[in-house]
């Protein structure tokens, strides 16, 4: 009772087609391809621009300002 079988489905879609019509369907699809091509375009030149900014450093480089920095420090916290 709770899901919908194929016949409803089929029935909504042949609804919304009489109601919008396949030409501004096919045109809001195209928009909406042309909205998530974009946002990955975004995504994909904000990751290049934020690359260069991230400091490289060895695990054997000595900082003063930061002695810990590019060192993994491991461990298992207990309770006492």
């Amino acid at each position: 009772m709770g899901s919908f079988s194929i016949w409803h489905w089929l029935i909504v879609l042949v609804i919304i087609l009489l109601i919008f019509g396949t030409k501004k369907l096919r045109n809001v699809g195209q928009d909406l391809g042309g909205a998530v091509k974009g946002f990955k375009d975004g995504l994909k030149d904000g990751e290049a621009a934020a690359s260069p900014e991230i400091p490289t450093t060895t695990a054997n480089s000595t900082n003063p300002a930061s002695p810990t920095e590019g060192r993994t420090i491991e461990g298992q916290a207990t309770k006492q």
